[in-house]
């Protein structure tokens, strides 16, 4: 096992759950943005309209600075918090998918390529290339949708890999197709909503109102895509996923799920009036507005989408605490849950003082705080005003009176279907359950060592 990596009051999980939001609009804009910009320069084409190439120039600077800048800090933030929050985690879909990220990569660097090229060389090269460079853009960043949403997707829904272990038995999954048609459609209604704002600013108000209805029309198509291929998303769950998020198992989800279908329905109504109805009312100011609301319904969508997996980081292999699940022999893996709990999870920390590594009377609280952390650490905070499922109100709300009513506790954690079961021994137990009486509680400690 690593260090963990504590986060206080909000845990790591939220910290990669906001980068991962922040990254979401900007690389779907990437994504969608060119299929909207190449349409729109075509037209300027095949029209002879040299105005509606000032969006295209307009709009294609928005990409090259916010998307290649924007979403490749957020992009390599994501990285770095997932890799410090959950080591084990992202160590196993690499050695599962490394070739497929290597893959996606290649279709990145084509990216990064032709964004430049296409927005330097536009009204410098004759049209049809410059188109062609447009369409190599827009194909390759949807093609590293593809790749990348298939490895999100096992995260959820590992598919026959349980059985087989093979590449394309994970990858293509139960959730798959309907994951990839719902951000695919996604795409188009955020592009929908930074184009309606950048025509916005453009100089000829013929050709401004033309571009917002077009962009408009975009994005609510793209808006009834996303609902029609999310309710096959939910369709296809597993089991255990429907019954968390739509079966009141973690109320939560649901909340979650309908605040982002309210939030969609906001933007919908953008499109409607300021698109259609009202064209004269797009601004830098409505667009804002409307982007900020976009950010706030990926962001509920995206908790949900996170939630829906618990209690697994990786489906029916890896649980939220990174401790593997079930054996894997097609893979060669073994559970870890009865080796750790016979011979407790402390011996199988590495990076601890080695006096930890024996629980006596005066390491108790300090090894217990470390497997606390271990075991509950991802997804709860631990202080008393934490802002994520504090543990303290939870603990209290049982009114423990001494150390080993929370210990014996811990034995109950598997059966709650959002969480994984306590993975350590006897003595585990009793230090763990003396941090959380005496420390995270509380209590006075008497003839208890530090």
């Amino acid at each position: 096992m690593y260090p963990f990596w504590e986060v206080p009051f909000f845990t790591s999980g939220i910290v990669i759950a906001l980068i991962a939001t922040f990254h979401i609009l900007p690389c779907h804009l990437a994504t969608g943005a060119f299929w909207f910009s190449v349409y729109v320069e075509r037209k300027a084409v095949r029209q002879n309209r040299p105005e509606l190439k000032e969006f295209v120039q307009k709009f294609t600077l928005l990409i090259l600075v916010f998307c290649f800048v924007i979403g490749s800090l957020t992009g390599v933030g994501i990285w770095y918090s997932a890799t410090v929050a959950s080591p084990r985690a992202i160590s196993g879909l690499i050695h599962n998918y490394v070739w497929g990220w290597a893959t996606e990569w290649v279709f990145f660097i084509i990216e990064i390529a032709t964004i430049y090229v296409y927005y330097y060389t536009l009204g410098r090269i004759d049209d049809k290339s410059h188109l062609k460079i447009g369409w190599i853009y827009a194909w390759a960043a949807w093609i590293s949708m593809v790749i990348i949403t298939g490895i999100l997707a096992f995260m959820l829904s590992s598919g026959k890999w349980i059985e087989t272990g093979g590449f394309f038995d994970g990858f293509f999954n139960a959730t798959y197709w309907p994951q990839l048609f719902t951000r695919t459609a996604l795409m188009f209604a955020i592009a929908g909503v930074y184009a309606v704002t950048v025509a916005s600013r453009m100089s000829d108000e013929k050709a401004r109102h033309e571009v917002v209805r077009t962009a408009s029309v975009w994005g609510i198509a793209g808006l009834a895509g996303t609902a029609v291929f999310m309710a096959w998303y939910l369709y296809k769950l597993p089991e255990p996923a429907k019954e968390l998020s739509l079966g009141g198992g973690l109320p939560y989800l649901g909340h979650m799920l309908t605040a982002a279908g309210v939030l969609m329905g906001v933007i919908f109504l953008y499109f409607l009036v300021v698109g259609l109805i009202r064209p004269q009312f797009a601004n830098v100011v409505t667009g804002l507005a409307a982007m900020l609301i976009l950010f706030a319904a990926i962001g509920a969508g995206e908790g949900f989408r996170e939630g829906v997996r618990r209690p697994w980081i990786i489906n029916q292999y890896m649980y939220g605490h990174q401790v593997v699940g079930p054996d894997l022999p097609a893979k060669g893996i073994k559970s870890e849950v009865a080796k750790f709990q016979e011979e407790g999870l402390l011996k199988n920390l590495y990076f601890i003082p080695d006096e930890w590594r024996t629980i006596t009377k005066e390491t108790a609280v300090k090894a217990g705080r470390i497997l606390a952390l271990h075991q509950c650490g991802n997804c709860h905070s631990f202080e008393q005003d934490g802002k994520i499922r504090p543990l303290p109100p939870l603990l209290a709300g049982m009114e423990p009176e001494s150390p080993d009513d929370l210990a014996g506790f811990l034995d109950s954690l598997g059966d709650y279907p959002y969480m994984p079961p306590f993975t350590g021994d006897d003595q585990d137990k009793q230090a763990v359950g003396a941090y959380l009486f005496y420390r995270v509680l509380g209590n006075p400690m008497i003839d208890e060592g530090e």
